[in-house]
């Protein structure tokens, strides 16, 4: 253990000789609600295994480098880092405004869309609200409603790794102010149906916000999949929550929007962190959807892995989740470590759920290839 003196005589700073640091005590008043929040595990990287290629499947990252084209920008705008950027993110939000066909006041952008979703319940969560989404689903959640001091109410998913959105109506009371619906559900893959989601926002109350999040849009192709843009039009208590991150490949710069009725989207910008969308990312996602038929190719490409590895899951006997996502879900529930560690001494680099189960990423061919031997020979039962 070594011990590292305050120059000005303060408390003293202890941390393993290793460079791990351990908790230091402390004289301020820290939030008790932070005892609540929930630490956000994020994918490992691969971990290099001799002799092999490692391949890293655990945070449903596009495995396509940026487009040459997109690079051509970042670098361009990389000699103004020294400048803010625009704050107002105002080329960017009329670019999504006239390809989603939506007012411009309607937009609201943030560091990716768990910045956004942060500012949706800054701006709408008191101390003792409740937020309701279904559980397991995106990590992220639990923790945001525990730093604003609200109540995360967590309704179970269905045998089919669904969304039990009866079940998440009879969950909502006179103290919900936000309902999550994440469609397609990150980690288990399945897309909310067209007519389960509107019979489920006939039953909540219109002064309960409805975020559908939909990180994993481009991805989808089941035919019954909602129209979340449609929904939202039609019900001014629905807001839709999307990314750069995955389909267009952005996951290192963080940009993300919202959309929603004039009021909310106001109060969203309200939430958001000064410049929180860097001028990089601006310009990144400003020319990503002005190369969006490129990137439609690759994202084709990757669903087409994704049917051709759940065919050869399918031919080996697992029953999975159907997805919509850029990933896919084992229910292996007390051998996820197990199925991890497997995965692990193959080089792939999986994401374990304690005790749910196990998320793989969609990857190079290869990387799905080595999942695919690996998941051959690992017990079902």
């Amino acid at each position: 253990m070594a011990t590292l003196s305050s120059p000005a005589g303060g408390n003293t700073v202890t941390g393993m000789t290793d460079g791990t640091p351990s908790t230091p005590p402390t004289p301020v008043r820290l939030r008790g609600s932070l005892d609540a929040v929930p630490a956000y595990v994020a994918g490992k990287p691969a971990a290099p295994q001799a002799g092999v290629t490692a391949y890293k499947m655990s945070s449903n990252e596009n495995p396509y480098p940026p487009l040459p084209s997109v690079l051509d920008v970042v670098r361009e705008q990389a000699a103004q880092m020294n400048r803010y950027p625009d704050m107002g993110v105002t080329a960017l939000t009329a670019a999504l405004a006239e390809r989603l066909d939506v007012p411009a006041a309607r937009i609201s952008t943030g560091p990716g869309s768990v910045g956004v979703l942060g500012q949706i319940i800054t701006a709408l969560c008191d101390a003792g609200d409740e937020v309701v989404f279904a559980w397991r689903s995106f990590e992220a959640y639990p923790i945001l409603v525990a730093l604003a001091g609200a109540t995360a109410v967590r309704v179970p998913l269905t045998s089919e790794a669904r969304h039990d959105l009866d079940a998440m109506a009879q969950a909502i009371t006179d103290r919900t102010k936000v309902v999550l619906v994440c469609t397609p559900n990150n980690p288990t893959g399945p897309s909310v149906r067209t007519d389960e989601l509107e019979a489920f926002l006939d039953r909540v109350p219109d002064d309960v916000l409805v975020v559908l999040d939909e990180a994993y849009l481009e991805f989808v192709t089941s035919d019954d999949a909602p129209d979340a843009l449609a929904i939202h039009r039609a019900r001014p208590n629905v807001a839709v929550l999307r990314t750069f991150s995955k389909a267009y490949g952005l996951a290192g710069l963080r940009v993300g929007y919202a959309v929603a009725h004039e009021p909310v989207a106001e109060a969203l910008r309200k939430a958001a962190i000064p410049f929180g969308v860097n001028s990089l990312a601006q310009a990144a996602a400003l020319a990503s959807l002005e190369a969006f038929d490129e990137l439609d190719v690759r994202v084709k490409e990757l669903v087409g892995e994704r049917a051709r590895v759940v065919a050869a899951l399918e031919e080996q006997g697992w029953d999975i989740p159907d997805s919509d996502a850029n990933f896919v879900w084992f229910g292996v529930g007390e051998r996820t470590a197990e199925l991890a560690a497997a995965c692990q001494a193959a080089g792939l680099t999986v994401r374990p759920y304690g005790t749910d189960g196990v998320r793989a990423t969609i990857a190079e061919p290869e990387a799905n290839d080595r999942l695919l031997e690996v998941l051959a020979s690992f017990p079902r039962d």
